[in-house]
């Protein structure tokens, strides 16, 4: 689930730009300040001294995260792309009865279309693919870490210290046999009911895909962050 602190900072340094005619009265220091208060008020009631907020938006933001959090770091959750785009479209197929909200309500695409819509530029997938990728070759991808959901479902020990070693954080005892997590309210009104349920045990769970071979394949060879020669910047990849 992505917490609404991106979108408000995206909102806010539109309406600060130059664009707008009231721009006049504000500067870099003034706008800092204004967006490091959205974190500060949106999280003020939160008593932990880790504070994790979830948006793809930030790996395209790795410069502005730098500038107001100079400490931050960045987690990605990648997983091999064709079973990303697998996922969705099971979840489509499920839910035979109610056009999700991911491809606008409507009910005339096919597995072609529903593909092309998420991994574009602005989909769902695309733009959290883009993003990432900008990160991993930038100049500030020293602050980013990389898990695998490969690696997650079948090693979330080992995932989980890496994370804790990453974050400098004290360690805590997980139970991977007894995760629950569900966004049931979100998730019906997006007209995709099941998209954020997690499964109570961690495991690999084998399936075969439901994609034609030409789309599974178009995005066979996505997954940079597994070959060690395109990662110039040694972005740990777990």
């Amino acid at each position: 689930m992505s917490s609404p602190v991106a979108a408000l900072i995206g909102s806010l340094l539109t309406e600060m730009g130059g664009s707008r005619e009231h721009s006049v009265f504000l500067d870099d220091a003034r706008r800092q300040k204004i967006l490091k208060g959205i974190f500060t008020n949106y999280y003020a009631d939160c008593e932990a001294s880790v504070i994790f907020d979830t948006s793809r938006a930030w790996c395209a933001r790795m410069n502005l995260i730098d500038a107001l959090f100079p400490e931050a770091k960045v987690i990605a959750c990648v997983r091999h792309m064709p079973w990303v785009i697998d996922s969705v479209e099971r979840l489509v197929l499920r839910n035979v009865f109610q056009p999700s909200g991911i491809f606008g309500y409507t009910t005339t695409g096919t597995v072609y279309s529903r593909a092309e819509a998420i991994a574009k530029g602005e989909g769902m997938v695309g733009f959290g693919y883009n993003a990432l990728k900008e990160a991993f070759f930038g100049p500030f991808a020293h602050k980013l870490m990389l898990v695998q959901y490969e690696t997650l479902v079948t090693d979330p020990a080992r995932v989980l210290q890496a994370i804790y070693d990453f974050t400098g954080t004290e360690p805590f005892t997980h139970d991977f046999d007894n995760v629950s997590y569900d966004a049931d309210e979100f998730d019906r009104k997006l007209g995709t009911p099941g998209l954020h349920h997690v499964r109570r045990k961690v495991a690999a769970e084998p399936r075969r895909t439901v994609l034609p071979p030409d789309v599974f394949q178009r995005f066979e060879n996505d997954a940079f962050w597994r070959n060690p020669d395109l990662n110039p910047h040694r972005v740990a990849v777990i």
